[in-house]
């Protein structure tokens, strides 16, 4: 009588993945909460509140008047003599394309509303007045 010995299963090697899942979940918090913090580098304005503020989706032309009344259109500082031609030049042909002004809470009226009047007379056909949501 011919016997066959049992045969074992072989052992079948595991990479620990606990370890592997653990770093995965970290990695995953560590990104959540790193994009929540990215801020737009910019000039230093403090935007006034207002508790019906509503996101722009479309890119727009973004006139900056810090508090000391100084223009700046997108990043780079423009005398008021030179806004007009800029502006208009930026403009183009969409007369439909928003102008964001972006001043800061505590600059004297009078400049923001000159710089509002310069774009305005560029040919800006949307203008409007940036704000920070209130509480």
């Amino acid at each position: 009588m011919l016997v066959h010995p049992k045969k074992r299963p072989r052992y079948q090697i595991q990479a620990p993945l606990t370890s592997l899942i653990d770093i995965v979940f970290m990695l995953l918090i560590y990104f959540l909460l790193t994009t929540n913090f990215m801020v737009d580098e910019g000039i230093k304005i403090k935007l006034p509140h207002a508790s019906a503020a509503a996101p722009q989706t479309r890119q727009e032309i973004t006139v900056y008047v810090d508090k000391d009344g100084r223009a700046y259109l997108m990043d780079a500082e423009v005398a008021l003599d030179d806004m007009f031609a800029r502006v208009k030049a930026m403009i183009g042909s969409d007369p439909d394309r928003l102008v964001v002004i972006k001043a800061d809470r505590e600059v004297i009226l009078n400049k923001a509303v000159k710089v509002m009047d310069i774009v305005k007379a560029a040919g800006a056909g949307r203008l409007c007045l940036a704000t920070e949501k209130g509480l």
